[in-house]
């Protein structure tokens, strides 16, 4: 019901639907709020402050076309896929202030135990592109290939001497996307 009213232009059921017991029709709402255009900083704060890591997750997720909310807390969720979000959404915002709790996140010795919550901080690093957050980026060339492989395509947002020492040791990483990656921002033939 909740959805179909985003979709018909029934705000009261859309904005009943942020109070339901249900988890899931709580984010449906904030969703359905968006579509309607009338989704707002106190939804996506109560949204973010939710009991429910599906409401926190969706009010991340819809939160990175409104920078005047804050999403910083959300990337020390105790919830993975809320961190992985709030690290999109971060990225998605080009949230330079997030800078330092992403390096935290990716990094691969000590940063977020969740290989995707680490993945999403490399690639919002990239997105963000502050020189901040090249040591993190450079570091998580060290990672699981799929961090690797977002790590190689974050480091086409930074300059310098030591991003075209990384790029030639990823030709030989044992990941061949790695490999193209490198190829392909190098211009190798």
């Amino acid at each position: 019901m909740v959805a179909l009213a985003g979709h018909v232009g029934d705000l009261p059921t859309a904005r009943s639907g942020t109070t339901d017991p249900s988890p899931s029709v709580r984010a449906t709402a904030l969703g359905a709020l968006d579509r309607l255009g009338a989704l707002d900083d106190g939804d996506l704060r109560r949204g973010l402050e939710d009991e429910a890591s599906e409401v926190r997750r969706r009010a991340c997720e819809l939160a990175a076309g409104f920078p005047s909310v804050d999403i910083m807390p959300a990337l020390g969720d105790a919830d993975p896929s809320v961190v992985e979000m709030a690290a999109w959404a971060s990225g998605e915002r080009a949230d330079r202030p997030s800078v330092p709790e992403l390096s935290r996140i990716a990094s691969a010795s000590s940063g977020h135990p969740d290989p995707l919550c680490r993945e999403a901080a490399v690639a919002a690093l990239g997105a963000i592109g502050d020189p901040a957050g090249l040591t993190a980026v450079l570091e998580a060339l060290e990672d699981k290939p799929a961090i690797r492989r977002r790590a190689a395509v974050a480091l086409a947002a930074f300059d310098g001497p030591a991003v075209e020492a990384a790029l030639r040791r990823c030709l030989d990483d044992r990941d061949w996307q790695v490999r193209q990656v490198a190829e392909d921002l190098l211009a190798v033939e």
